[in-house]
Formats: structure tokens, C-alpha cells, sequence
């Protein structure tokens, strides 16, 4: 028997099936996944359990938040001073709030067009007084246009930088960098201490990405064990149709976005798996800021692009909650029998394409919004919102899934817009994440160290 007969029973199959199996559950995305998966059947099974859990979501999200802020800081104020011209941030910024606009209404015309269409709420016939509004987050409240300008000015410089508010914060950071940009060689040390604590930040990031399956455990065990199937049961076809728009805005309107981009959305689905996967679970967009900026960059989006457009995109371009706004909206209207006209529609769009902008970073803002727009045209009561208070969680599932990638989307727009995009380092990058080696990533100056902190 020949030698190299000898030494195939060394080199068997078992053993690289096992080591594949290993790789896999170092996978960020296998563990978030596997973590859904216990989380739903200790909430199912142990619910008791389960509603014990919310903790665990609600640790990992406020963690990640302690770090989004100075995460904008470092990138947006790098992108800002590293430019050749200043107009360029300006040219960015309009580009991407034309963007967010156009977006965000053809969102909420879809979800007008669809509830108008198949009547979700039709047929339920209920007795508004009978309803409870004590309790509904946002009652009462109605948009003020003053005080989200003045919102948007911190009370101190550091003050941003130490507060929740990511448009304060994206405020002083396009301020501090347009200064660095134009002290020339005074702030070049700064700008270089910038980057080293970027690159501290980002560290800091990939050790929080590994807490993501504890809090996607406690998130859905938490959910389950506290409404279980009866939600579904009582207002399931919102739900339904709600997550089929969802799916059909992706797949089409996504779609063609990234197709003109040269892109293929299900690669870029899955390139952002963890981002998407994660948000999903906690119904954070926030959660994943971080990551998102990151891999923006090693997809080929210029770093200015991305410092600009990611911030305020997570804060003003939440598509999939501008769908859930009309569409909730109408479907309220039918449930206590209110006709709206088309006149009164478009002008509760106008209304919540304003008012939306002013709940930006707050959590639940889609809901504060509907509460607070309900009545400024419609005459909807505020008390109605108890029929679908119970599932917006449910309901955000959808809306957060959209946000998170519609995001992507924008920067690469954006980027592409402004020749700040380069789609074959895209191609490349997506086509590694498909296969077993690391996806290719661009070595930016800001990112050569963090690169190496990021979580698989």
C-alpha cells in the first residue's frame, strides 16, 4: 500500500465537515439566528420565563447607543476635514435629503394605495369609547416645527457629543470638520487624533456586535412569552398585509434602486445579514449603525459620503415607517367607520412627512408620529391607537428590516451620484461574502485598524 493510500485516513471528510460546522458558529449571523431561535421557544414554552428576559435587549441596545455617537463624531468629522472642497459636503447633504424626500413619499403613497385597496380595517366596526387612550405613547403630543430646529442645536459643544441625539451630534461634527478642513497643517494633529480614536472606537464596536445574540434571545423571548399567537389572531391580516408590502417594497422599489446601482439586492441582503438579522431582532435600526458605516466603506462608498449620508439617513430616511404611517392610519379610519377622502390623505401625508422628521433617534418614533398626526386632519381619535398599540412591535419587524437597508441603499446612490462610488471594489466585496474567505474590504485611512475588529 502506497504512502499516499496510507495518509487518506487523516484527511477525511468528518473531520473538515466538523471544522466547517466550527467556522459556522463563530459566524456572527449563525449566533444571532440561533439565539432568535432559543429566544422564541423559551418564550413559547417558558413564558414566565421569557417576559423576564426584556433586559438583556434592552442592555445590548442601550450599549450600542453608549458608542453611535461618537462613532458619527469620528467618521462624519474625518470625511468633512479629509475633503478636497467644503462645497462637496454641501453638494452631499442636498443630494441626500432630495433623496430621503422622493423616498419617503413614495413610501407612504404605497402604504395609502394599499390600504385603500384591500381594506384592512373594514368590517371591524368598533366602538371607539370603548377604547382605552390613557396609555398610548404619544397621545396628546402634535408636531412642533420650532422646537425640532431648536432640538437640533446642542446647548454646549460636548454637550452633543455626550447626549443621545444623533442630528445634534451630526451638526457639530460637520461644523468641527469644515474647521479642521480649513486650519491646514494647525489641525492636522487633531485630525490625526481623530483617526487613532476612531480606530479605538471601532474596537469597541466589535466587542459589543458579540453581545448581539443575548440581546436577540432576551428580545424574542420577551415578545413571544408576552403576546404569544393571540395578537396575530386578532388583527393578522394588517400584520399580513403589512409584512407582504414590506416584501414587495424591497424586492421592487429596493430592487430597482440597486439594480441601476449595478447591484443585485439579494447580495446586498446578504452582505448586511448581520446588520439586518440584528435590527430585526431588537427592533433597533441604531443597533447597527456602526456596522453599516463600516462595511459601507469596505463596499466602495466614499468615506464622506457615507459620514454624511448614514447618520442623517438613520435619523430622516425611515422608509418603512413612512409605509406604516399611511397604511395604519386608514386602516384606523376604517375600523371605527371614518371615511377619509382623498383630500384629507394627502394632507395627513403632508402632515407626517413633516412630523416624522421631528421624532428622529427617539425609539417607537413611527408610533409617537401616528399619535400625533392622527387628529391634526383625519379626526381620527387618539383612543383608537389601542387596537394596534399591542402589535406595533410586531408591525416594526417591517419597518426596521426597510430602514436598514434602504439606508445602504442611499449611501451607494448618493455615493454614485457623486462619483464617490466605486462598484467594482461593490462586486468584489459582495462576491467574497458569499464565499468562505472574508469579504474584500478598502484599507481608508480611518478604517485599516478597525478592519480588524470586524466580527464574522
Amino acid at each position: 500500500m502506497s504512502s499516499h493510500t496510507m495518509q487518506n485516513p487523516q484527511h477525511s471528510a468528518p473531520p473538515k465537515q466538523r471544522s466547517r460546522f466550527g467556522q459556522l458558529l463563530r459566524e456572527l449571523w449563525f449566533q444571532v439566528l440561533l439565539g432568535g431561535v432559543l429566544g422564541i421557544l423559551v418564550g413559547f414554552l417558558l413564558p414566565s420565563v421569557g417576559q423576564q428576559l426584556t433586559p438583556l435587549s434592552d442592555w445590548f441596545i442601550a450599549l450600542v447607543k453608549m458608542i453611535i455617537i461618537l462613532v458619527v463624531f469620528c467618521v462624519v468629522t474625518l470625511g468633512v476635514a479629509s475633503m478636497d472642497s467644503l462645497p462637496k459636503a454641501g453638494r452631499i447633504g442636498i443630494k441626500a435629503l432630495g433623496y430621503f424626500i422622493v423616498l419617503s413619499l413614495i413610501s407612504m403613497l404605497i402604504g395609502l394605495v394599499v390600504a385603500n385597496v384591500f381594506h384592512p380595517g373594514d368590517g371591524m366596526n368598533i366602538d371607539v369609547s370603548k377604547l382605552n387612550g390613557d396609555k398610548i405613547p404619544g397621545a396628546g403630543k402634535s408636531f412642533d416645527g420650532l422646537e425640532f430646529v431648536t432640538s437640533l442645536i446642542p446647548t454646549s459643544f460636548f454637550g452633543a457629543l455626550t447626549g443621545s441625539a444623533i442630528p445634534a451630534a451630526l451638526l457639530v461634527s460637520i461644523v468641527f470638520g469644515a474647521a479642521l478642513n480649513l486650519s491646514g497643517e494647525s489641525g492636522a494633529v487633531l485630525t490625526s487624533g481623530i483617526r487613532a480614536l476612531s480606530t479605538v472606537v471601532f474596537r469597541i464596536v466589535g466587542w459589543l456586535m458579540r453581545l448581539a445574540p443575548f440581546g436577540t434571545f432576551g428580545a424574542l423571548a420577551a415578545v413571544v412569552a408576552k403576546y404569544g399567537f393571540i395578537s396575530l389572531q386578532q388583527l393578522g391580516y394588517l400584520i399580513l398585509l403589512f409584512t407582504l408590502t414590506c416584501i414587495v417594497y424591497v424586492l421592487v422599489v429596493l430592487g430597482i434602486i440597486a439594480k441601476s446601482c449595478g447591484l443585485n439586492i439579494f447580495t446586498v441582503m446578504r452582505y448586511f445579514k448581520d446588520e439586518l438579522l440584528i435590527a430585526l431582532a431588537t427592533c433597533s435600526s441604531e443597533a447597527v449603525l456602526p456596522q453599516v458605516m463600516k462595511k459601507l466603506e469596505n463596499m466602495g462608498v466614499g468615506k464622506p459620503t457615507v459620514g454624511i449620508v448614514i447618520p442623517s439617513a438613520f435619523s430622516f430616511n425611515l422608509d418603512g415607517s413612512a409605509i406604516y404611517l399611511t397604511m395604519a392610519s386608514v386602516f384606523l379610519a376604517q375600523a371605527v367607520g371614518i371615511h377619509l377622502s382623498r383630500e384629507q390623505q394627502l394632507a395627513m401625508v403632508g402632515i407626517m412627512m413633516i412630523s416624522s422628521k421631528g421624532t428622529a433617534g427617539v425609539t417607537g418614533g413611527a408610533f409617537i408620529v401616528l399619535a400625533g398626526s392622527l387628529g391634526a386632519v383625519s379626526g381620527i381619535p387618539t383612543a383608537a391607537l389601542a387596537l394596534i398599540v399591542g402589535v406595533d412591535r410586531l408591525l416594526n419587524e417591517g419597518r426596521v428590516f426597510i430602514n436598514v437597508i434602504g439606508n445602504v441603499l442611499a449611501a451607494v446612490v448618493i455615493g454614485k451620484w457623486e462619483r464617490d462610488f466605486d462598484p467594482e471594489q461593490a462586486r468584489k466585496t459582495l462576491h467574497a461574502s458569499g464565499q468562505k474567505k472574508p469579504a474584500i474590504e478598502s484599507k481608508t485611512p480611518a478604517s485599516v485598524e478597525a478592519d480588524k475588529v470586524e466580527v464574522h
